[in-house]
């Protein structure tokens, strides 16, 4: 399942989780961010337990978006370990997004 995170939330859901989170930077008055959300639902089913998937609704928390640089949505960042390893802008395929995100998951 895709989880919302909010400021208040990211901290302990994201920078301090133990598995990777891929987080998508997303508002509901766009189109692109809405075409990428079924992709999304997808991969958090397919990743199960081994990453999460997170959204953060910028019209919600701005001070998230300014604090990543965000100024194209969707972008999908992902955190692993509490750090960027991987920051896409634009719709990213479910195919592309699993092996970014494999390649961080811990043994």
């Amino acid at each position: 399942m895709v989880e919302t995170v909010t400021t208040t939330g990211f901290k302990s859901l994201v920078i301090d989780a133990e598995t990777p989170v891929l987080v998508d930077f997303y508002a509901d008055w766009c189109g692109p961010c809405q075409v990428q959300a079924p992709v999304l639902d997808r991969l958090a089913t397919t990743l199960g337990d081994t990453a999460r998937v997170a959204k953060v609704d910028i019209d919600q928390s701005p001070e998230l978006a300014d604090l990543f640089g965000i100024r194209s949505i969707p972008t999908l960042i992902l955190f692993s370990r509490g750090k960027i390893a991987h920051r896409f802008t634009g719709l990213t395929s479910e195919r592309d997004l699993v092996n970014m995100v494999a390649g961080h998951l811990r043994s």
